[in-house]
């Protein structure tokens, strides 16, 4: 299954995107196995990890079903470098025409960090896959909305930043896509199984939220 494949799959099951910021590399395979065993298959490692690329290759070759790759990505050759590692996912904080541009020449799935809408029509004309709507502290589900009613009916829209279980409803109703998951899943020094337990609450949270609504 190749990378839009495992991409769609998620959306329709569980669009929840793990962020192992700080993921130490001896950790990373027992981590992605924490979340797999719940059914969680997209996970990013953010380039400000220690030894990121490390972490991302043995996540892609051990979990093979998983759709993984790298946050906090920057340039063009930071998209490289996540490729050659073997990742699929290019996530970044910001909007960067050049980062969006590699990604879809490498055949790399892309979510851009935007805020508002010139960003987003900006970014989905680079070629996003989608977007990532950074800080959602700072992009309350009115927002979402309001971008919502503007952009192109299939646009996928992330929010990112401060996620909890509680407040996934609100954003899903206002027309989330999914969402990126940080530090309220994963925590350097948390173990394998209190992430699987915390991926299990938001599972059960962003279920209900959806049938809800």
């Amino acid at each position: 299954m190749h990378a839009h494949q495992k991409f769609d799959t998620a959306l329709n099951q569980l669009p929840l995107i793990a962020i192992l910021r700080g993921l130490q590399a001896h950790e990373a395979l027992a981590m992605g196995e924490a979340l797999g065993s719940t059914g969680w298959t997209l996970i990013e490692v953010p380039l400000n990890s220690p030894d990121p690329l490390t972490s991302i290759a043995t996540l892609a070759s051990g979990l093979p079903q998983a759709l993984v790759g790298a946050g906090t990505v920057l340039t063009p050759a930071d998209v490289r470098n996540v490729h050659a590692a073997g990742g699929q996912l290019i996530v970044s904080p910001n909007f960067n025409p050049a980062v969006v541009r590699e990604a879809v020449r490498l055949g790399l799935l892309c979510l851009p960090g935007i805020m508002t809408a010139s960003e987003a029509f900006a970014a989905l004309e680079a070629g996003a896959t989608g977007l990532k709507l950074f800080p959602s502290e700072m992009i309350s589900p009115a927002v979402v909305r309001a971008l919502r009613a503007v952009l192109p009916a299939d646009t996928r829209v992330f929010p990112v930043g401060g996620i909890t279980p509680e407040n996934m409803h609100s954003y899903l109703a206002a027309g989330a896509s999914g969402f990126g998951i940080g530090s309220a899943l994963y925590k350097s020094g948390m173990t394998a199984n209190q992430v699987q337990a915390h991926a299990m609450n938001f599972i059960s949270a962003y279920r209900a939220a959806s049938f809800s609504h």
